[in-house]
C-alpha cells in the first residue's frame, strides 16, 4: 500500500492512496486518527482492508503533509554512502554518523522548501526514509526488518555554513521548512528488498543524484540495531538513511538551491517527492499580501 498523511477542507487525515484516488482512513477507522497511532496499535491489517473500498477524494484534491507529521524521533545518518564519503573526504566511520531533525522543519510533498534568510548555500539531499511500526530496544540484525513499517522519499535539505559552524550538524539541518518527507509511505509487502531501488535526485529535472540503495554503508539493519541500542524505537519514529555523491557543496562551482527552483526525490518502487523552493522573504510577502 501507498500510505499518505494529508489535509483536506483544512482537516488532517491519512488513508490509502490508490490509482483512482484517496481512501481516507482517518475518517474511517476514528480509534486510530493519524499513521502514527494507527502504527502505534498495531493496525495496518486493519487499514489494509480498507484497500478496496471507493476512494473518497482525488489525490489532486488533498494537501500532502509530511508522511508521518509527528514522529517521535527523526535520526538522520550522515556519510552513509561511499560516493558520498569519497566527496566529502570522511574516513569511512567505524558507527553511523547520526544527528537529529524536529519534527517541524519538515514539509509534504508539493510544499515549498524555504531557503531562510540567513544563507545562500541551501544544498539538496536525496535520501531513503525509514519508518518504524513495531516498537523495540536492543533488536538484532536479524529482526531488524520486522519493525519496518514501510519507505519513503526524503529531502535533507541543508543550509551548509550552519552545519559546519561546529562538529554538530543540528543548526543546518533544522531550519524551518527545509525538510521534505513524503508522498507517501510504501508499505514493506510492496517492497521486500529496499536494496534493490535505486535513488535519483533532480534539480530543475537535471539528475544530480543517483545510486542504487545497495550503496548503504550502514545498510537498514545495521541503522535499527545500532539506534535501538541507545534508545527505543516506538512506531512512526524515522530514521533518514543518508545521501550519495552529488551534493551541491562537492560541486565546482557549488550547486545551491534557491527561489523558483525544483527539486525531486525519486525511489524505485516508492515514487517521487517534488518541492519548490522559495527564499524565505518571499514567503513572507505571499503570506502578507
Amino acid at each position: 500500500m501507498k500510505v499518505a498523511s494529508f489535509t483536506i477542507s483544512g482537516t488532517a487525515s491519512y488513508g490509502i492512496v490508490t490509482d483512482k484516488g484517496v481512501i481516507d482512513a482517518g475518517k474511517r477507522l476514528k480509534a486510530t486518527p493519524t499513521l502514527k497511532a494507527l502504527l502505534t496499535k498495531g493496525s495496518l491489517d486493519a487499514l489494509k482492508k480498507l484497500a478496496s473500498e471507493t476512494p473518497d477524494y482525488a489525490l489532486a484534491d488533498v494537501a500532502l503533509l509530511p508522511t508521518v507529521p509527528d514522529p517521535d524521533k527523526i535520526f538522520c545518518i550522515g556519510v552513509n554512502y561511499a560516493t558520498h564519503l569519497a566527496e566529502s573526504g570522511h574516513p569511512t566511520p567505524a558507527h553511523p554518523m547520526i544527528f537529529t531533525r524536529f519534527a517541524n522543519s519538515q514539509v509534504g510533498h508539493g510544499q515549498p522548501m524555504i531557503r531562510p534568510l540567513e544563507s545562500e548555500r541551501f544544498d539538496y539531499e536525496g535520501e531513503m526514509a525509514v519508518i518504524i511500526g513495531k516498537a523495540g530496544r536492543r533488536i538484532s540484525r536479524e529482526a531488524a526488518l520486522g519493525h519496518v513499517a514501510g519507505y519513503a522519499c526524503y529531502n535533507d535539505g541543508s543550509i551548509r555554513d550552519w552545519q559546519r559552524h561546529t562538529s554538530q550538524f543540528a543548526p543546518g539541518k533544522n531550519f524551518a521548512g527545509t525538510g521534505g518527507f513524503g508522498p507517501w509511505m510504501v508499505t514493506t509487502d510492496e517492497l521486500t528488498d529496499v536494496t534493490k531501488q535505486t535513488l535519483i535526485t533532480r534539480l530543475n529535472g537535471v539528475e544530480v543524484q543517483k545510486a542504487p540503495i545497495s550503496d548503504l554503508v550502514f545498510d537498514v539493519q545495521a541503522l535499527i540495531a545500532y539506534c535501538s541500542t541507545f534508545t527505543e524505537l516506538v512506531p512512526g519514529d524515522v530514521i533518514v538513511t543518508g545521501t550519495t555523491g552529488g551534493v551541491g557543496a562537492y560541486r565546482t562551482p557549488p550547486l545551491w538551491m534557491k527561489g523558483g527552483d525544483t527539486v525531486e526525490i525519486e525511489i524505485s518502487g516508492i515514487g517521487i517527492l517534488s518541492n519548490p523552493v522559495k527564499d524565505e522573504g518571499s514567503v513572507a510577502a505571499t503570506r502578507a499580501a
